[in-house]
């Protein structure tokens, strides 16, 4: 083995999975892809796990029953745990509705022994409607589609999140410096 090897090899990252929750069009994936040119400017290994891009791919054919909504947060959770677990940052914005889903994920982590935080982006459903980047409030509104979470599907907010962003009171780049101090602050930045 070479000198550059056993350097290269010695040299561990922490991974971590960090879960961004919040209604659609709260600002998750803006912040998490703004954290993540961030990280991997200062040399970190970097994942989005973005929700449209897994239900395309890892969780094709899935509605969004309770059920569906379970196995397809499970699904990340199993993903972004064991790129975690080989030293990757794993951010993920996905809405995850409901709590005992999340919950699982964590205690998933809990269990293997990798770093989880759960970001509540708190962005109020009168502001997502407005920014409604994928033009679902307005299908709601008219009729188009139903089930659209936070509006007539159920939302469960964390009670205690380790970290909640009121995304509509600050700049994409503020957000993203509030989860990076914690990410320093747990040792994982």
């Amino acid at each position: 083995m070479t000198t550059d090897q056993e350097t290269s090899m010695s040299v561990t990252e922490t991974g971590a999975t960090i879960w961004l929750t919040g209604l659609p069009s709260a600002g998750k994936t803006t912040i998490a892809y703004e954290l993540a040119g961030r990280l991997r400017g200062e040399g970190h290994r970097v994942e989005v796990l973005d929700g449209d891009e897994i239900r395309e791919f890892l969780s094709a054919g899935l509605g969004f029953s309770r059920e569906d909504r379970h196995t397809n947060v499970q699904r990340i959770g199993f993903v972004s745990e064991l790129l975690a677990a080989n030293g990757v940052k794993v951010l993920v914005p996905v809405i995850a509705p409901y709590a005992d889903s999340r919950d699982a994920v964590r205690k998933r982590h809990q269990a293997e022994g990798t770093a989880y935080l759960e970001v509540h982006v708190a962005t109020p459903v009168e502001v997502c409607s407005v920014r409604d980047v994928k033009g679902l409030y307005a299908k709601q509104a008219a009729g188009e589609i139903s089930g659209l979470t936070g509006v007539d599907d159920p939302y469960e907010a964390p009670e205690s999140p380790d970290l909640r962003i009121e995304s509509h009171q600050q700049t994409v780049q503020e957000s993203a410096a509030e989860l990076y101090a914690l990410l320093s602050e747990r040792g994982a930045a």
